[in-house]
């Protein structure tokens, strides 16, 4: 990757040290990884199917098919549990935006909005358990820096994009560009994939046509300004 060609480079939006996943001890062997996967995915399919109060240590170690001793290995309550989600489901939002930041600088971003709203959707499909969280509102203040963070983070790779693809800083403008986008699809993604079922994908194509018409605004006024 070339100097002109490489996206300018920004700290990542890292969640602060406390917001950390309170852990007794951390999984060194590829068993006890395994144990701490199927504990998270447990407690995620849990929380997507009977919400918030029914997760209980004892019912994540019988989903995950374990003793209820091996969940206490790893988490010391269902909180520490909560808050190791929070950060999985970050680090799945910084994997989606670094791969949308490459696909922009390669020139292979061709439908900038179809394809961050596919992405972004499929990130909210593919973790029912913080759909469920977040819909509750059932926020530690772990979690909801873990929240803070995605968003941030996310805002932060719009602007990487939008710069990359307008061929200069944008500054302020994209800046609070960005956060409106995430805000508005935040929004409008929480609706669509809060009930459980099919979801109505009619309305994520009403969002793709919203933010579309932003984004060519957003590329004029910043044309104006560059001229």
């Amino acid at each position: 990757m070339t100097e002109a060609t490489s996206p300018r480079a920004k700290p990542s939006a890292e969640p602060e040290p406390e917001a950390r996943p309170r852990r007794r001890r951390q999984p060194q062997q590829a068993r006890s990884r395994a144990r701490v996967e199927a504990i998270l995915g447990a407690a995620d399919r849990i929380l997507a199917r009977e919400g918030y109060d029914a997760l209980t240590m004892r019912r994540v170690a019988e989903e995950a098919g374990a003793p209820v001793g091996s969940i206490y290995q790893f988490y010391p309550d269902k909180g520490a549990v909560v808050d190791a989600l929070g950060q999985q489901y970050l680090e799945g939002f910084r994997t989606a935006v670094d791969g949308l930041v490459e696909q922009a600088v390669r020139g292979e971003l061709t439908d900038l909005v179809g394809t961050v709203v596919d992405v972004y959707a499929e990130l909210f499909r593919s973790q029912p358990g913080g759909m469920a969280l977040w819909a509750g509102r059932h926020l530690s203040p772990e979690l909801a820096r873990a929240d803070e963070a995605s968003n941030a983070l996310v805002a932060e790779g719009l602007e990487r994009i939008v710069e990359q693809l307008t061929g200069g800083p944008g500054g302020e403008p994209v800046r609070r560009a960005a956060r409106m986008v995430v805000w508005a699809a935040n929004a409008v993604l929480h609706e669509v994939f809060k009930n459980d079922g099919e979801p109505d994908l009619e309305t994520v194509d009403e969002l793709k046509r919203m933010l579309n018409s932003y984004w060519e605004d957003l590329r004029g006024r910043l044309a104006t300004a560059g001229g």
